[in-house]
């Protein structure tokens, strides 16, 4: 792909500040969404390698008034990574930036480069028998500045928090090309107003994050995992509280499945085994992870016996083996994959208290009802609270065919969820995709003091400009 005469010009002088490998014309891979839906534009693509090359690219798009699309592995859902409108900004892809800078195992400690992939991440601290807990679908392609940027949450929020929870310090580039040397590896540092956190679920509107000293943990000594067919949502509600009473903090995950997504792995993907021949309408996927001298296999059949008599599930797999429990995670990480496959009408990542999760599953479907004939796709993070409300054509039919009730269903789900007390965006972020959401629903004050933190940090509005706030 060729630059127009403008571009082409701020390429050449970018070349001049930098080894001329750095700076390309864009690659379609990086003007596209996963799910093919945000279709973005660059004027060009900037490769960096050090932190000090990222601070000259920032400072050159300052001066010349560019726009700089930060971009980790491109495997963002609401378009943070593609600007489809507006004039053509510099995409600054940080994938050159990928080593691991040091293991602590004696503080629990990590330090990536941004560019680093989540999966290489948890092998490095694997090879220091600790656990870097993040754990996503994409992680073998997500890379960390990515998750940081976003504040990914993923299957272990139950236990181990979201990806701010994971992170002590930070190394970023500020608006204004200043570097901020910030990778702390201390626990506590009382000095003010937290940066780190500012710049964790910026979505890269404040800064280029460059790398991060991050949280492990001890690999527990024994893990187990099962799969257990519930009654209903509410009885899934209630085994997990059963679940926290016997098990503590030992849980690691807890993902409500329903039926339709088992339907669509056997429809779309038919090499990913399935459980059950014959799926429940909804099941739970249970991740636990106990100290030494505890049984999970034993703690997850007793488990399975208490609900069993309360009358709260009706089946249950319990993996015997390691291969087994991959068997059984296979079918909950493809689920994402095979939605797409399927194609959604509207695709929904919210987040309520957990009490009123049940209620919301059931007056969500009854509202969609009367706009027409959905297949719902219904799964996610119960332990956390964040459900994927996924609405997908009914059989015989089209994504064209919801085309003229997409947004007002859309709108009435989110209404629900807003009056539930609930959030537009449990993990996704924001991005450009849910920019009008956050206005419709955010809090005016809160709004405000938005607004004015990204005016004061990036006054010249080049980083990722039109993502978050419009």
């Amino acid at each position: 792909m060729s630059l127009n005469p403008a571009d082409a010009r701020f390429a050449a002088h970018l070349r001049t500040l930098l080894p001329e490998e750095r700076i390309r014309a864009p690659e379609p891979r990086y003007l596209v969404d996963p799910r093919d839906i945000a279709h973005g534009q660059a004027g060009l693509v900037a490769l960096p390698k050090t932190v000090e090359e990222v601070a000259v690219l920032i400072r050159a798009a300052g001066e010349a008034r560019v726009g700089v699309i930060p971009y980790g592995g491109g495997t963002g859902l609401v378009g943070a990574q593609v600007m489809p409108e507006g004039p053509a900004p510099m995409v600054l892809s940080l994938e050159r930036m990928s080593a691991i800078r040091a293991v602590y195992p004696e503080e629990n400690v990590i330090i990536a480069e941004a560019g680093a992939i989540l999966a290489d991440v948890q092998a490095a601290a694997a090879a220091a028998n600790r656990l870097f807990p993040l754990s996503l679908a994409s992680e073998g392609s997500c890379r960390i500045g990515g998750n940081l940027a976003t504040n990914a949450g993923g299957v272990n929020v139950l236990r181990y928090g979201n990806t701010r929870d994971l992170c002590l310090g930070l190394e970023a580039v500020l608006p204004d090309g200043s570097i901020w040397h910030g990778l702390t590896r201390l626990r506590k540092d009382n000095t003010g107003y937290d940066l780190r956190n500012l710049l964790v679920g910026a979505e890269g509107t404040l800064g280029v994050i460059t790398a991060a000293a991050l949280k492990l943990a001890p690999i527990p000594a024994g893990r187990g995992t099962a799969l257990i067919a519930v009654q209903s949502p509410r009885a899934a509600l209630d085994m997990l509280s059963l679940a926290r009473d016997r098990l503590g903090e030992g849980i690691s995950a807890f993902e409500l499945i329903h039926r339709q997504g088992l339907e669509f792995l056997a429809e779309v993907l038919p090499q990913v085994r399935r459980p059950w021949a014959n799926p429940p309408e909804w099941c739970v996927l249970i991740d636990v992870g106990l100290a030494q001298g505890l049984d999970p296999e034993q703690a997850l059949t007793d488990l399975f016996e208490a609900a069993m008599e309360r009358d709260l599930a009706t089946d249950g797999l319990i993996a015997q083996n390691e291969a087994q429990a991959q068997e059984f995670w296979t079918v909950r990480e493809h689920l994402p994959e095979a939605n797409r496959k399927i194609g959604s009408v509207t695709s929904h990542d919210v987040s309520l208290p957990l009490s009123v999760l049940p209620d919301f599953i059931e007056d969500a479907r009854a509202m969609v009802a009367e706009h027409g004939s959905f297949r719902i796709n219904c799964f996610g993070h119960l332990g956390d609270g964040n459900l994927h409300f996924n609405l997908f054509p009914a059989a015989g039919r089209t994504r064209a065919d919801y085309a003229n009730v997409k947004d007002a269903v859309r709108a009435a789900i989110h209404d629900l969820v807003v009056r539930m007390g609930g959030s537009f965006s449990a993990e996704h972020g924001v991005g450009r995709a849910k920019v009008k959401d956050l206005e419709r629903y955010g809090d005016p004050a809160r709004l405000t003091a938005l607004r004015a933190i990204k005016a004061a940090l990036d006054p010249l509005g080049i980083m990722n400009p039109g993502a978050v706030l419009a």
